[in-house]
């Protein structure tokens, strides 16, 4: 399990960046790894302490747990506690297990730190389970803000662009990283089918007040385009939610690697710290 083998070597060692995720470099803060369920992957590594929490979700296809250790150290030695939070992969179990993960992992932070809403980072499919963690019921009541790096705010868009003429390679592995998150294909839909496709977009959970705040970011060449954001961000407006931020930036960076264009790592803390 990439948790327990991390701890081994957090110590002592400054860790190298994650390809897959564009992990900055690592600052020398130890991490503690802890679990908030029974499955291998229901596991939360805490970086720093006494700071206000900061909840990240990783990206990879819901497939795949990529590397944020070194964007934790760097978010908990500018004062924020971190929970660098792993979920059931699609290998594991389809929606809403990755959902109900994230809710747990909530609540589990919840009981360390009682009375506290933390702040959620999410990157990518990461992104999506955080605007999940924004919007779904009432997103207010469990966290204080939501930044979303390339976040797959609608799978169901995602499953279409993937089947575009000339559409890329990512695009193309993320209609099917959809589809395996789904659990079934929507071309052959029953209700019970459909309803989760609807379940999986955060547009169908948008209740404007009742969300929490969002700080959204796509580059212009995303694989993931910025109407998944722009989509969104309307919807909350017009049910009255005011504190949503759309932001692009040029080039074609995707998820983590977003925080290392236009100063927008400096944007996201100080969008953080204002609503800590």
């Amino acid at each position: 399990m990439r948790r327990t083998l991390l701890t081994l070597v957090l110590c002592g060692a400054l860790l190298s960046a994650s390809a897959a995720d564009g992990a900055a470099a690592p600052e020398p803060l130890a991490g503690r790894v802890y679990s908030y369920g029974s499955h291998a992957r229901q596991n939360i590594t805490v970086y720093g302490r006494g700071g206000s929490p900061l909840v990240i979700l990783h990206g990879g296809y819901w497939s795949r747990d990529t590397d944020w250790s070194g964007w934790a150290r760097w978010f908990a030695a500018r004062g924020f506690t971190v929970y660098d939070t792993d979920y059931r992969l699609t290998s594991d179990a389809v929606w809403p297990a990755q959902r109900d993960d994230v809710l747990a992992a909530l609540r589990w932070v919840g009981r360390r730190e009682p009375g506290a809403r933390p702040l959620v980072l999410g990157s990518s499919a990461g992104g999506q389970l955080a605007l999940q963690a924004g919007t779904y019921g009432a997103g207010r009541s469990r966290v204080r803000g939501v930044v979303a790096l390339s976040p797959v705010a609608s799978p169901y868009r995602a499953w279409k662009d993937g089947a575009a003429p000339g559409a890329s390679p990512e695009r193309r592995e993320l209609r099917q990283a959809a589809r395996r998150l789904a659990g079934c294909d929507p071309d052959r839909a029953g209700v019970r089918c459909w309803e989760r496709w609807g379940d999986l977009a955060a547009l169908s959970h948008a209740s404007g007040p009742d969300d929490a705040p969002l700080f959204l970011v796509h580059s212009t060449g995303d694989f993931v385009p910025v109407v998944h954001s722009t989509e969104l961000a309307t919807a909350q407006r017009r049910a009255g939610l005011g504190d949503i931020t759309v932001r692009t930036v040029g080039g074609a960076a995707h998820g983590a690697p977003l925080l290392k264009e236009r100063g927008m790592a400096r944007d996201v803390l100080d969008w953080l710290r204002g609503r800590a």
